[in-house]
């Protein structure tokens, strides 16, 4: 059994550095189907030795069908760099977008040609094309926003790009007086230039970051709905499609487009409510590359967790199922709370959906905050995906209005995941540079770990009142991180960390059969007391008596099995029972 757990300095120093359900009832009549997204439903075998240039998935590649793959070089390539991808093993193909962010470009490829890229000098690493898709009445109060924005903390000059699947820009929530606070709006979806939000998904993120309660204001109303920052303008790069899909490419351009516009715009926060599998280490994923060139770009880039947290298909108990790129240890990786309808925290547990660190392959230590995320009430997109998929999310106006009309609000509806939580720390963030400007993404995200709150219960059920199946939650690091989404205390905080804020390995000695977390010399957590880790992620989740891990065994398993899958060189991800909760969770209560 392994119940040791330590944080040790590394004498190495550290490297520089991609939707998520879950329902339960609220005052009104209960809402029992919310959409889970970001996951693929079937994940495939992956090992945890990397050693060609190819990923796993190439590496048996061959022939003359084609494949759209992102081409990683080593240095930035050179037109002729890039000609000669397309050219080695026979030819046949074609470069389709310069991914300059990352020193990549992707391309439409046949598989001879892809497999003649192990031998180019000048090629880092290929992977596919992958895809990715899309993973507040009681939520505001309850990490305490509603006592900033009385002393006039609101985003107001901070730029936030939502990168999702469009924003409906006209919707009253996101004005300002009679002009749009979405000052810029780009498609990234291959084929369509339309910025809209047919899916429905980035609307409702974007009222979350920035919603200022407009169309649930006035005194005939019961509650209002308002965003962490209700002044902040919106910048929608458009990446998921109506149906909810996307391609890494598309997000790595959508990133690449909001660092060229930081200076325009004064972009600050990118929101990525968004994610995949992780496929391999973080060092050669290309959409953790290009998030990091983001956050060294000066941008903080919030990323949701993933809605992993119920699948035990690795016999893990939802551990080590965090998505990318949340899986980065530079970004900020959010799971998610239930805010239980009450502006009080004292009563609030985490979501038994949201995804579980150590991230696979690296061991990071993740997900790095937690924020409300379940049932949480934010803006409408007309005529969505969402809204016709999943009627049952609409919000009657009787709800939040008071009014004897029994139809539904053409301005607001529910959803569920990690997708929710993470815009509620990309607002805070907004907030706190609003406050001081010249903090550094690495700041922000020390401040927000530091200041969260860190009382929590040892643990907490939650039973799905569709299947009658429990699932009992523990509160340990890889659970919830350094604590709980705390605006109002971060604020109020002047501590300005030095150096990194990189999240730390979870590392296992096999010799004394512990399970420590390995610190860089430069990062904020190596230091002693006002950075110290029992400060940062709590005495009870670094020291307490409680077992970090979960239940009896590492990784919440009776057996080793569990265990052998995080720290093993074999890993299958439920290839025999898809993980179908990552398209839709029935409910919970």
């Amino acid at each position: 059994m392994l119940r040791s757990f330590n944080f040790v300095p590394a004498n190495r120093p550290s490297r520089p550095l991609s939707e998520h359900g879950e329902g339960r009832s609220v005052r009104a009549p209960r809402f029992q189907r919310y959409l889970v997204l970001g996951v693929l439903a079937c994940f495939a075998s992956i090992g945890f030795a990397q050693s060609s240039k190819l990923s796993k998935e190439l590496q048996n590649i061959s022939g003359t069908a084609t494949t759209d793959v992102i081409v990683q070089f080593y240095a930035s390539p050179s037109q002729g760099d890039l000609d000669g991808v397309s050219i080695n093993g026979g030819g046949g193909g074609k470069m389709k977008q310069l991914l300059d962010g990352i020193k990549g470009a992707s391309y439409t490829l046949p598989g001879n040609s892809i497999k003649a890229l192990a031998t180019n000098p000048k090629v880092r690493y290929v992977t596919p094309d992958r895809p990715v898709s899309g993973h507040l009445e009681f939520a505001e109060p309850a990490v305490n926003a509603s006592i900033a924005l009385q002393y006039g903390w609101n985003g107001t000059g901070v730029g936030v790009a939502v990168i999702d699947s469009g924003i409906y820009a006209s919707h009253p929530d996101l004005q300002n007086g009679s002009s749009s606070r979405v000052v810029y709006a780009q498609s990234f979806v291959p084929n369509d230039t339309t910025t809209n939000d047919a899916y429905g998904h980035g609307t409702h993120v974007a009222g979350i970051v920035g919603g200022n309660g407009a169309n649930s204001t006035g005194s005939n109303m019961i509650y209002t709905f308002r965003g962490i920052a209700p002044k902040v303008n919106l910048i929608n790069l458009r990446v998921l499609d109506a149906s909810g899909s996307g391609t890494d490419s598309a997000v790595i351009n959508a990133i690449q487009k909001a660092i060229s516009l930081k200076s325009q715009y004064n972009i600050r926060v990118i929101n990525l409510s968004l994610g995949r599998q992780v496929t391999e280490s973080y060092t050669l994923d290309p959409l953790c590359q290009a998030v990091e060139a983001a956050w060294n770009a000066g941008i903080v880039v919030v990323v949701s967790a993933g809605n992993n947290g119920r699948d035990n298909s690795m016999n893990t108990n939802g551990y080590d199922t965090i998505t990318s790129p949340g899986n980065d240890p530079f970004v900020i990786t959010v799971g998610a709370m239930k805010d239980m309808s009450t502006v009080s925290r004292g009563d609030d547990v985490i979501g038994s959906y949201s995804s579980k660190g150590p991230t696979l392959l690296d061991h990071v230590v993740k997900p790095d905050l937690v924020a409300p995320g379940n049932q949480i009430v934010s803006a409408r997109s007309p005529n969505s995906a969402l809204i016709t998929n999943y009627p049952n999310n609409q919000v009657p106006v009787s709800f939040y209005k008071s009014t004897n009309y029994q139809g539904m609000s053409s301005s607001y509806f529910t959803l569920s995941g990690t997708s929710m939580a993470a815009p509620m720390v990309s607002g805070a963030s907004a907030l706190l540079l609003q406050q001081n400007p010249s903090m550094t993404p690495d700041q922000v995200k020390a401040r927000l770990m530091k200041t969260a709150t860190k009382n929590f219960p040892v643990s907490s059920v939650a039973c799905d009142p569709v299947t009658s199946i429990c699932y009992t939650s523990r509160y340990d690091i890889f659970t919830i991180g350094a604590g709980y989404l705390d605006v109002w205390a971060a604020l109020n905080s002047s501590d300005l960390a030095q150096g990194t804020a990189a999240s730390p390995v979870a590392q296992y000695n096999a010799s004394t059969g512990t399970v420590s977390v390995v610190l860089a010399n430069n990062v904020v957590w190596g230091t002693s007391g006002l950075w110290g880790t029992n400060v940062v992620w709590g005495t009870n989740a670094v020291s307490g008596t409680n077992i970090v891990w979960g239940d009896n065994v590492v990784w919440g398993t009776s057996t080793l099995t569990g265990f052998n899958v995080v720290w093993g060189t074999n890993v299958v991800w439920g290839t025999s029972q898809p993980f179908s909760e990552a398209l839709s969770i029935k409910g919970e209560n």
